[in-house]
């Protein structure tokens, strides 16, 4: 089968950065030219922005595909870079952390306050036997000691297992047997849309017998106070943090450790079946986090108020709340809740309390405030917005715009960041004070990042042609493997174009006329129409192009006549649903993108739907749409963040 995607959709309109901007802009454009020149020398000048107890003299290691080394001969520690070398050049007074809790309770947390929690927690741990290379879980709602753990696990050369707070007690488990983890670090519970969530009783059934006998790495479980709800106890095994935390010596020299030392394990969400928990080491991962927090966000730490609304079960808060914000010197806003609790103008209201000059949150949020309408966040003064920044799954041109103009004021710069969570860090944005940006397109792979898009052989398909996404040189964020199966690593990952040694992403993608990127979403997600493969991220663009819209999902359906049909999921906007019925709607859509596309597009069924299926960091199971659209029983919905949605999906489709 063809790997070429057909490019069915247009968007002409852009928008270059302000002179202003871009004369004060932390990115400029020689960093493009730098990267061509000499890309080991690029990498190289990027890590010694870090502190290094013992600098490298090689860059990078790629004797043995697909396993890389880079800086391997360097010691770093990871949590001095993101703490202690900030108090020493006289920035302990500034705050790292502005925190609110759901309920309206906040804290606000210096570097100084920061790095004595973390050197006494390492201690804690240190007590409790943890050392290089051992492994702990965190199972945290979004608190500062979330963030704390993180780097005192880091600070004794562990390795961090962080398993999102919304994960059952099986998923915990399995995370915790596949990883051997010694610890867990968990609370009581957190708050979450208006009532406490418990979590310590999910960690006590992870580690009960659940049907194979108890858990037997795990040696001690500490239990952070947040929640208030009652829990049940094991004295041989569970303390309380600020009881252990508070008696626990503040001096804690952090010792370096090989670059190549593994700093954590993620198991990425939607799996079936045994866990994939993706690798990172410590000084590349580190290097690259830093490097694309400064650029790609136009960093300047001692005035910028940063806000990335990710959780840190997920890579994004591993990068852009924890590691790379932090190695900066950033201050940022974590915030516990949920952004309509305990009203809907939640973090816009919050946008104003801490004055947030950037910004970054994911397409599916941006959707949920379109469908609700600008008056919410038109009640609030977001002026201080100065760059606004999405990441997730590809973003429409028509949230990007909505983006722009209510939350951005209309000027600030819009950076549509393309990574994964095998990539570790961004790979491909604009530079917000260099690249003149376009709505929906993620644009260039970044200084010192090789990108091409290929056909199934590899080879390049060149200007204004779709296929595959391949990463055609190492990254120094790069994960090193998957956790104790270095065949399934190279098995999910290279096998695909195992001749010319390219990282395959699973995304489909096109170039545009001026070479600029567009990400089409998975492959697995391309629909064969009557022989044109189409991208359902084309179609769903066309969909939210209308103004009725708020939000799409498309999947093929098999169909005698085409081979697959469009078939589209569709949420309207609550001001439209109070004036057409949804048969109307739906008539209307599908001529709709008859029109914008073609009529090879326009969908065979549209579906007008209250909500769709996500996971918990947001993304669409299409894979749940498509058993609905063929009238297939509905598979495994355990990884959705409500799983009575697709009950009520099917039901509106019968």
């Amino acid at each position: 089968m063809s790997s070429q995607i057909d490019h069915v959709f247009d968007e002409t309109r852009v928008f270059p950065p302000s002179p202003e901007f871009a004369a004060a802009a932390v990115a400029k454009p020689e960093l493009y030219s730098q990267a061509a020149a000499d890309r080991d020398a690029f990498w190289a000048e990027q890590a010694r922005a870090l502190h290094w107890h013992t600098p490298f003299t090689e860059v990078l290691d790629w004797s043995n595909p697909p396993f890389a080394k880079w800086f391997a001969d360097g010691e770093l520690n990871v949590a001095y870079n993101c703490l202690d070398r900030h108090v020493e050049a006289g920035n302990g007074d500034r705050v790292a952390l502005l925190w609110e809790g759901e309920p309206g309770d906040e804290r606000r947390i210096t570097y100084a306050e920061l790095t004595d929690e973390v050197k006494r927690l390492a201690n804690v741990l240190e007590g409790m036997g943890v050392g290089p290379g051992d492994r702990v879980a965190i199972y945290l709602p979004m608190i500062p000691e979330a963030v704390a753990a993180m780097l005192a696990v880091a600070r004794v050369g562990a390795i961090h297992s962080v398993v999102f707070g919304g994960f059952s007690a099986d998923s915990l488990r399995s995370r915790i047997d596949d990883a051997g983890a010694k610890v867990v670090i968990t609370a009581d519970g957190g708050y979450r849309k208006g009532k406490v969530s418990a979590l310590k009783p999910a960690v006590d059934q992870a580690l009960a017998d659940r049907g194979e006998g108890e858990q037997h790495t795990v040696e001690h479980v500490i239990v952070v106070r947040r929640g208030g709800n009652e829990v049940d106890w094991d004295d041989d095994r569970d303390v309380w943090y600020h009881d252990v935390v508070n008696a626990a010596s503040g001096v804690h020299e952090a010792q370096a450790f090989p670059a190549e030392n593994p700093l954590f394990i993620l198991y990425t969400s939607g799996t079936t079946g045994k866990p994939k928990g993706i690798l990172h080491t410590s000084g590349g991962y580190l290097t690259q986090a830093a490097y694309t927090h400064r650029n790609v966000f136009d960093l300047h730490p001692e005035s910028d108020v940063f806000w990335c609304t990710a959780d840190i079960g997920w890579v994004t808060g591993h990068s852009y709340v924890t590691y790379g914000p932090l190695a900066n010197g950033a201050t940022q806003v974590l915030y516990e809740g949920t952004p309509d609790t305990p009203h809907p103008g939640r973090w816009w209201e919050l946008i104003q309390k801490y004055d947030v000059t950037i910004f970054y949150t994911a397409p599916t949020a941006i959707r949920s405030f379109m469908k609700s309408g600008r008056a919410i966040p038109n009640q609030y003064d977001l002026s201080s917005i100065r760059l606004l920044g999405s990441v997730g799954e590809p973003i429409n041109p028509e949230a990007w715009i909505w983006y722009r103009e209510v939350i951005g004021g209309g000027s600030a710069p819009i950076v549509d960041t393309w990574w994964q969570t095998e990539t570790g860090a961004i790979m491909v944005s604009p530079l917000p004070g260099v690249t003149a940006t376009k709505p929906g397109s993620a644009q260039v792979p970044l200084p010192g990042i090789s990108i091409d898009v290929v056909d199934d052989d590899g080879k390049p398909v060149g200007i204004g042609n779709g296929g595959l996404l391949a990463i055609t040189k190492p990254w120094p964020s790069m994960l090193r493997g998957v956790w104790g199966d270095p065949e399934r690593f190279k098995e999910t990952y290279w096998e695909k174009f195992q001749q010319k040694g390219y990282y395959f992403a699973g995304d489909g993608a096109r170039l545009d006329e001026d070479g600029d990127l567009w990400l089409l979403g998975r492959v697995d997600d391309v629909m064969n129409v009557s022989g044109h493969r189409l991208s359902t991220a084309e179609i769903e663009s066309a969909l939210v192009a209308h103004e009725a819209t708020a939000e799409a999902a498309v999947v093929g359906a098999s169909d005698e006549t085409t081979g697959q049909a469009v078939v589209a999921f569709v949420i309207i906007k609550e001001s439209y649903l109070a004036e057409h019925s949804p048969e109307g709607l739906a008539q209307l859509l599908r001529g709709w993108v008859g029109g914008q596309i073609g009529p090879i597009a326009r969908p065979r069924d549209v579906y007008i739907v209250g909500e769709l299926p996500k996971t918990r960091s947001g993304k669409i199971m299409r894979r749940l749409l498509r058993d609905v659209a063929e009238g297939r029983e509905v598979g495994d919905t355990t990884t959705l963040a409500d799983t009575a949605v697709m009950t009520v999906i099917s039901a509106q489709v019968k």
